[in-house]
């Protein structure tokens, strides 16, 4: 009953939100609106180098047995620089500030790098290498972002975390897919979880919808929204 009812959850959130748009790429919850990197040099007469893009996503947990919890990310990038903040990832109550170096490629198959280095604070105090990106090819994108974090406190807050995906879009507004995460966020059974996305586009809006463990007594619902600018 509680599979149905979370996947009866995930189906209505799904439909409320799709809705067309034509000419849109589709965005993972990994790659919130990482701008492609700018093949000329910097140059004051060339705006467009010259401009920072951001960007901003919010994610709601819905852990059973839990409390519902947001998790916000907001992103800045200009040509190679990244940085990002992060709330509520690596632990409730705790927070995470990233910078990187964008690298990008590929016309056939197009990727997109960023390694970056971050601090953590709150309850778990801790600094940490990641990386975040993905590899297209036609309709199919495979998007992860993942770090290791090592605790000041003891070894046991010592953890990888990552989010990866693996999708299909059909159409340029809507995709679907295969989803996994490791986090110590919330208690869960599994240190890997394992799941589905069905994701939707608008513009420089994007919405995502997960179900983790579909198959467990307890499933985890997540949604994401995200915007670019």
């Amino acid at each position: 009953m509680m599979l149905t009812r979370a996947a009866t959850t995930l189906l209505v959130l799904a439909l409320c939100c799709a809705s067309p748009a034509s000419g849109q790429t589709a965005a993972s919850r990994t790659q919130v609106a990482t701008p492609a990197t700018p093949a000329e040099p910097e140059n004051p007469e060339n705006g467009a180098a010259r401009e920072w893009t951001f960007s901003a996503m919010l994610s709601g947990y819905n852990v059973p047995g839990d409390r519902l919890y947001p998790q916000p990310t907001v992103t800045a990038d200009r040509r190679r620089l990244h940085l990002e903040a992060r709330y509520n990832y690596e632990d409730l109550d705790t927070g995470s500030a990233w910078v990187g170096y964008n690298l990008g490629g590929g016309e056939k198959v197009a990727w997109e790098l960023t390694p970056m280095v971050g601090g953590v604070f709150g309850n778990v105090v801790a600094v940490a290498p990641g990386y975040r990106g993905s590899v297209g090819w036609r309709k199919l994108e495979f998007a992860s972002e993942g770090e290791y974090v090592f605790g000041s406190k003891d070894d046991e807050e010592w953890f990888f975390y990552n989010w990866s995906e693996l999708t299909v879009a059909p159409a340029d507004w809507w995709r679907v897919g295969l989803a996994t995460q490791r986090t110590r966020a919330y208690a869960a059974d599994r240190d890997t979880q394992r799941g589905l996305v069905a994701g939707f586009s608008y513009r420089s809006l994007d919405a995502a919808f997960y179900l983790f463990n579909p198959d467990d007594d307890v499933s985890i619902v997540v949604a994401t929204v995200s915007f670019g600018f």
